[in-house]
C-alpha cells in the first residue's frame, strides 16, 4: 500500500464541512458481497480508481467501497464526525486501522436503514459516525458503500466537528420544519376550502399537498428519525413516492379538466397513474429494482403534464398556464436531481434541497393557479346564475301574464257561470230561481222600510197556438219580444223575470196605482208586438195579475196571491189585467 499514491486528509478539531473524503480511490463490488479482505485485495491489485463523474456513481448494482487516509499532524488526538452527504443509501459499512501499524483493518461502525435509529451513535438524518486521530499519525479508513439492488451512491463524504455537524443539523431541520409546515398549512387550508366552498379539486391539493410531507419526510431521512424508527425500509419511500405521483397526476387531470378538453393528452396522464399504480405493486412484492426502475420512469414522465397544461392554456384556460409555470418549477427540480444522482453535477446543499423547494414552490403556485381557477368558476357561476336569473324573470313574467290571462278567462268563465245560473238562457232576464231570491229580498227590505211594494204575474196569451201555427222558433222570439217590451218599463230597484214557459213576474217597488199604471204600458205595448213568420204575421196579447204587498207576508204568498189574479184574468176571457184585491 506504501507504494500507492494515497488521498491524504489533513484533518484539524476545527473542521467545518468543507473537506471531503474524495472521489480519488473508489471500487466497484457488482455483486455487493465483498468482505474487508477482498476490498484489501482489490486495493492491493490497484482495482480502487478515480470516480470518473461529478461525484455519484450513478444508478448501478452493488457496493461501492471508498479508501482514504485521515492524518493528524496537531499534539492531541483529534475527534471528527464523518457524514454521508445523501439518504439514498441502503447502509454504510466503515474499517479503521492505525497507518503507522501491521494491526488490520477492523470494524470501526456498520449503519443500516434496517437498523433501530437508537442504535446510531449519532443522532443524525443521514449516516454519520465519529473517528479519533491520534496525535501525529494517520488513520486508513476503508468504507463500504450498500445501494442494494439497484441505487446511487455518493462515496464523497463531509467531515466536520461534532458540535459542527449538530449545529448543521438543527439548522437543516429547521429548513424542513418550515417546509413541512408550509406543506402542512397548504392542506388544512385546502381542506376548509374544500369544506366550505364545496370544490373537491381542494381535497385533492389537500391530500397532494400531505403526501409532499409524507415523501420528502421519508427521503430526507427524517421519517425514519422521528416515526418509523425501527424497522425502516426501502418500500417505505418508494410507497411515499407512489403517493405522490398517484395524487399529483389524479390532481393534474382534475385541474386541468383534460378528459374533457384533451382526451389523448388524458391517455398519458393515465398512463403515468398506471405506472404510480405498477409502482405499489413493486412495494407490495418487494421488487426493489422494478421500483427503481418505475420511479425514474415516472422522472421522465413529468415533464409531459407541462406540455399538457400548456395545451389546456392554448384553449383559453388561464390557470393553466399558472399550473404549467408551477409544475416546471418541479420538473427542474428534479432535473437537478436527476442530474446529481447521474453524476454530471456535484453534490452540494443547495442542489440536495432544491428538489423539495422547488415542489414547495410548486404547491404555491398551484394555489395561486387555484385561485384563477376558483374565480374562472366563481365568475362562470354568477354568469350563469344571472342568465338563469334572467330566465326566470322572463319566465315569471311569461307565467305571471299566463296566470293573469287565465285569471281573467276563469272570471269571465265564473261571471259567464253566475250569469247562466241566475239568467234565463233564451231571453236574458233573471230565471226563476234568481227571481224569487232576489225578490224574497226586495220583500223583506220593503216590509222593513215600510215601503209599497207590488208583483206583476204575466202570461202570454194562448201562447200554444203560436208555437203550433208558426213554429217554436217564432214562439221563442215571441218569449224574447215579450221580455224587451216588458224591460223598457223596468227601473234599477225593479225585480223581472221569467219563472217558466210563457210567464214572467215582475216586482215593482211602488204602490197599486203605480204598479197598475206600469202593467197597462206593458200590456198595451204587448199587443203592439207583431213578429213575421214563413205563414203571416204573429200577433199576441198578454194576461196580467197584480198584488200589493200586505204586511207579514212573504214573496211566496205575494207571488200566490197575484198568480191567483192572472188566473182570474185569464178566466175571464184572457187579454185583460186584473187585481188581487184583499189577502185570502
Amino acid at each position: 500500500m506504501d507504494s500507492q499514491a494515497h488521498s491524504w486528509l489533513d484533518v484539524t478539531s476545527l473542521e467545518v464541512g468543507s473537506k471531503s473524503s474524495g472521489l480519488n480511490e473508489i471500487w466497484h463490488d457488482p455483486t455487493g458481497m465483498s468482505d474487508i479482505s477482498k476490498a484489501e485485495a482489490a486495493y492491493r491489485n490497484k482495482y480502487f480508481l478515480p470516480l470518473g463523474s461529478a461525484g455519484s456513481t450513478g444508478i448501478k448494482p452493488g457496493a461501492f467501497w471508498s479508501y482514504f487516509v485521515l492524518k493528524n499532524s496537531s499534539t492531541k488526538p483529534v475527534d471528527v464526525s464523518i457524514e454521508y452527504v445523501d439518504n439514498q443509501l441502503d447502509g454504510i459499512q466503515v474499517y479503521s486501522r492505525i497507518r503507522e501499524g501491521m494491526e488490520p483493518y477492523t470494524e470501526l461502525v456498520y449503519l443500516s436503514t434496517s437498523q433501530p435509529f437508537s442504535t446510531r451513535e449519532i443522532k443524525h438524518h443521514r449516516f454519520a459516525f465519529s473517528v479519533e486521530v491520534p496525535p501525529f499519525s494517520s488513520t486508513e479508513m476503508m468504507v463500504k458503500f450498500d445501494a442494494g439492488t439497484l441505487g446511487v451512491v455518493y462515496p464523497n463524504m463531509r467531515i466536520w466537528k461534532p458540535e459542527q455537524l449538530m449545529e448543521r443539523s438543527k439548522a437543516e431541520a429547521i429548513l424542513t420544519s418550515f417546509l413541512f409546515g408550509g406543506y402542512f398549512l397548504m392542506a388544512i387550508l385546502a381542506l376548509i376550502g374544500a369544506i366550505t366552498m364545496r370544490e373537491n379539486i381542494l381535497y385533492l391539493y389537500s391530500v397532494y399537498s400531505a403526501t409532499k410531507i409524507w415523501v420528502w419526510g421519508s427521503l430526507l431521512g427524517y421519517t425514519h428519525q422521528y416515526l418509523i424508527q425501527d424497522h425502516f425500509h426501502w418500500s417505505y419511500q418508494s410507497l411515499s413516492s407512489a403517493a405522490v405521483i398517484l395524487t399529483g397526476i389524479l390532481f393534474a387531470r382534475c385541474f386541468l379538466e383534460t378528459a374533457k378538453y384533451t382526451p389523448r393528452m388524458d391517455n398519458f396522464l393515465k398512463v403515468m397513474l398506471f405506472n404510480g399504480l405498477f409502482l405499489i405493486v413493486c412495494v407490495a412484492f418487494q421488487w426493489e429494482a422494478l421500483a427503481h426502475l418505475s420511479m425514474m420512469l415516472a422522472l421522465f414522465f413529468y415533464p409531459g403534464v407541462v406540455v399538457v397544461a400548456l395545451v389546456r392554456w392554448r384553449q383559453g384556460n388561464a390557470a393553466a398556464a399558472v399550473f404549467a409555470l408551477a409544475w416546471l418549477i418541479l420538473v427542474l427540480g428534479l432535473l437537478v436531481q436527476a442530474m446529481r444522482d447521474l453524476g454530471y453535477v456535484v453534490h452540494n446543499p443547495i442542489n440536495y434541497y432544491w428538489p423539495p423547494v422547488a415542489s414547495f414552490v410548486e404547491m404555491l403556485a398551484i394555489m395561486v393557479a387555484i385561485g384563477l381557477m376558483v374565480q374562472r368558476l366563481r365568475k362562470q357561476k354568477e354568469s350563469a346564475e344571472r342568465k338563469y336569473l334572467l330566465h326566470l324573470e322572463a319566465s315569471r313574467t311569461d307565467l305571471e301574464q299566463q296566470v293573469q290571462l287565465r285569471t281573467q278567462e276563469l272570471e269571465h268563465a265564473k261571471t259567464k257561470a253566475e250569469r247562466e245560473a241566475r239568467t234565463d238562457p233564451l231571453t236574458g232576464i233573471f230565471n226563476r230561481r234568481c227571481f224569487f231570491e232576489e225578490a224574497s229580498k226586495q220583500v223583506k227590505m220593503a216590509i222593513n222600510n215600510r215601503i209599497p211594494l207590488c208583483v206583476l204575474m204575466l202570461d202570454i196569451d194562448d201562447f200554444k197556438s203560436v208555437n203550433d201555427v208558426h213554429g217554436h222558433l217564432i214562439g221563442d222570439q215571441a218569449l224574447c219580444a215579450t221580455a224587451r217590451v216588458i224591460s223598457q218599463h223596468v227601473r234599477d230597484v225593479d225585480i223581472f223575470g221569467r219563472i217558466g214557459g210563457e210567464e214572467f213576474a215582475l216586482v215593482l217597488s211602488a204602490d197599486i196605482e203605480g204598479a197598475m199604471a206600469v202593467a197597462n204600458r206593458i200590456h198595451r205595448d204587448i199587443a203592439k208586438i207583431v213578429i213575421k213568420s214563413a205563414v203571416g204575421q204573429a200577433q199576441f196579447t198578454a194576461s196580467i195579475g197584480i198584488a200589493n204587498l200586505q204586511e207579514r207576508e212573504d214573496i211566496l204568498e205575494l207571488i200566490r196571491r197575484a198568480d191567483a189574479a192572472l188566473y182570474q184574468a185569464k178566466r175571464s176571457g184572457r187579454n185583460r189585467i186584473v187585481e188581487c184585491v184583499e189577502a185570502t
